[in-house]
């Protein structure tokens, strides 16, 4: 029987303890208060825009950290986060598996992400040291990191990098194996209660009281 090259991935355990459904309802409630904290601190910042202000000059640069513009956009970023991670958690827990779906694209649009900076650090090993000046004079530890040697900066970047998308990736699998263990298991519901409700049982005995002998019974009926 021929299976797919991907089932070799395909586990219903992670993190070597919890059932993958366990691990993506605590994935989701953990993405969900790193979000509504983040939330807070925005709405925070909105009603008290001096308290989070920096200015050009403590900045370094000629621009502006947050405007108004850029602090909205990001409010509303984090409410519709708030409401993908939401949508995860009921999904996992209610074996919703088509309301884990917004969760797992945003998983693979943050890794696709995360590959790119990689790319480009790889590609474009000057464009670290160009960051690394635009950072304020005040940024902890700014001197000793440009002290160090370009290629060894790359070298430790691109190793942070691919450590974080190895765990990234990780967690895509938790929740791709979430989503196939309730998508199976809700399939083979129904695939139990079609076979249970269309098939047609023939009692015996079958006899035939004019003749008062028995005929064979004839094959049993089932539906299509």
């Amino acid at each position: 029987m021929l299976s797919s090259p991907w089932a070799r991935f395909y586990s219903n355990s992670c993190c070597l303890c919890c059932h993958v459904r366990t691990g993506t309802i605590i994935l989701g409630v953990w993405y969900l208060i790193i979000n509504s904290v983040v939330l807070l601190i925005l709405l925070s910042a909105l009603t008290d825009p001096d308290q989070y202000h920096l200015t050009s000059a403590e900045l370094g640069g000629e621009f502006e950290f947050m405007d108004d513009a850029n602090m909205c956009i990001a409010t509303a970023i984090s409410l519709l986060m708030i409401l993908i991670c939401a949508m995860a958690t009921y999904g996992a827990y209610k074996q919703h598996a088509a309301w884990i779906i917004p969760f797992f694209c945003y998983q693979i649009f943050d890794f696709a992400l995360n590959t790119l900076v990689a790319i480009s650090v790889l590609v474009y090993p000057s464009t670290i040291q160009d960051y690394l000046r635009q950072l304020p004079s005040n940024f902890p530890y700014k001197e000793e990191i440009m002290s160090l040697n370009p290629t060894c900066l790359v070298v430790i970047i691109l190793l942070f990098i691919s450590i974080i998308l190895a765990f990234k990736g990780y967690l895509i699998s938790c929740v791709w194996n979430c989503y196939r263990y309730i998508n199976g298991r809700n399939n083979s519901d129904v695939l139990v209660y079609i076979t249970t409700n269309d098939t047609a049982v023939l009692l015996p005995p079958y006899d035939d009281p004019a003749n008062g002998a028995a005929k064979d019974p004839p094959p049993p009926y089932v539906s299509a």
